[in-house]
């Protein structure tokens, strides 16, 4: 089932964990010390396009002629909505950019533009998903509460249904996000809390709305259809590309998941190790990572969630030098390549257990030790890092 024992999955000592984590420190500790002017511009240069964009894209909508000036302006739009949430919206609120100590660029202050409060999304975001990353029971984004990622997870008859709702999910992707925040502080905060999130929630939601599907129309005057109609498409496309980014960081084959007993008494450097091996990437060229949010370096992006999105880049290159050296796996493939691997899965698991091939410590989706264990003896194929030992398992199958 999930790996409960994430140094004999991965087949490092003691020793070399401390080792590749005290270099993971140093990682860390160069992009913290670099960071300066040249960041500042670049988030403050994307806030400017961003906003630019948004507004000569509403204004064609409003002012354009034709199915044309329409199609535009609501590419533009959609694009204005995917910087503003990928690229800014989520990487403030991780606090990338708190050091520059810019009262509108910063974590507590920064409100995005979608239905999600950003003061919820943080808590249920920054804290449960990558604190716990992966850890069946703790991480409420291994299938959003919803769907069936691991074999691990029992099957349930409604589960039949999760491919539609995955299409719904993906389709209404802001609203399930929202959602997702709010049940995380109904959890963390018990009944008595409930009604102020809840109000907040709605407020939210409320103005959202307001914004999206009655302010611009209404200032559109008899072209009011024309802009709602545009607004509801660019949310759509924002929300498709959203969910497809989200998923092929978590759950391409790779992505391993883990048994709530790993997190106990679990140093630093275990972490380290255990966000290299539940984590997943996608290649991309600038224009590409951008428009992730920089979320194609997703492995990254959960080592160091503190540090700026437009250092990934740079730092993936010594983080992949980083597993050649300690023969650990680098999770990556092409964006079509992981987001089919993460809709196999999602289908796949739709059924029970006892339909699927494969066993339930030896799935793609789902590893345990035994992975890399010898079947016929129980014990480690001869000594070599993990990624030998996959590449020896995939040959032996």
């Amino acid at each position: 089932m999930a790996i409960a024992e994430v140094a004999a999955y991965a087949r490092l000592s003691d020793a070399e964990i401390a080792a590749l984590g005290s270099e993971l420190d140093a990682i860390r500790s160069d992009v913290l010390d670099a960071r300066g002017a040249r960041d500042a511009v670049y988030i403050r240069r994307t806030i400017a396009f961003q906003r630019t964009l948004d507004v000569a894209a509403r204004l064609l909508i409003a002012v354009g002629r034709g199915r044309l000036g329409w199609t535009v302006g609501t590419a533009g739009l959609a694009v204005a909505k995917i910087v503003e949430n990928m690229e800014i919206g989520h990487n403030v609120c991780h606090g990338q950019w708190d050091w520059m100590n810019d009262p509108e660029i910063h974590s507590s202050t920064w409100e995005w533009d979608m239905a999600a409060l950003s003061s919820q999304w943080r808590y249920a975001h920054n804290y449960r998903h990558h604190v716990y990353t992966n850890v069946l029971g703790m991480d409420d984004d291994i299938g959003f509460g919803v769907m069936r990622m691991s074999r691990d997870q029992q099957w349930r008859p409604y589960m039949a249904l999760q491919p539609l709702q995955n299409l719904l999910l993906a389709l209404t992707f802001e609203w399930g996000i929202a959602l997702h925040g709010l049940y995380a502080e109904f959890e963390r905060g018990g009944p008595a809390g409930r009604a102020a999130h809840t109000k907040a929630f709605l407020g939210k939601a409320v103005r959202q709305i307001g914004k999206d599907y009655v302010l611009f129309p209404a200032v559109s005057g008899p072209r009011w259809r024309r802009t709602l109609t545009a607004t509801a498409t660019a949310n759509i496309v924002r929300n498709v590309w959203a969910h497809m980014v989200i998923f092929c960081g978590h759950f391409p084959d790779g992505a391993e998941k883990f048994k709530p007993g790993v997190v106990e008494q679990e140093t630093g450097h275990e972490w380290y190790l255990r966000q290299l091996l539940g984590s997943a990437n996608f290649t991309a060229g600038p224009v590409l990572a951008f428009l992730s949010g920089n979320l194609c370096y997703q492995i990254e992006h959960h080592l160091f969630p503190e540090l700026p999105s437009n250092r990934y880049a740079g730092v993936a290159v010594r983080v992949r030098e980083l597993c050649e050296k300690y023969d650990l796996p680098y999770t990556s493939g092409s964006l079509p390549r992981q987001y089919f691997l993460a809709m196999r899965t999602l289908h796949k698991l739709a059924v029970p257990n006892r339909w699927l091939r494969a066993t339930c410590d030896d799935a793609p989706e789902t590893a345990s030790e035994l992975r890399v264990t010898a079947p016929s003896e129980r014990k480690p194929l001869r000594r070599n890092g993990l990624r030998t030992a996959l590449r020896r398992v995939r040959t032996r199958a």
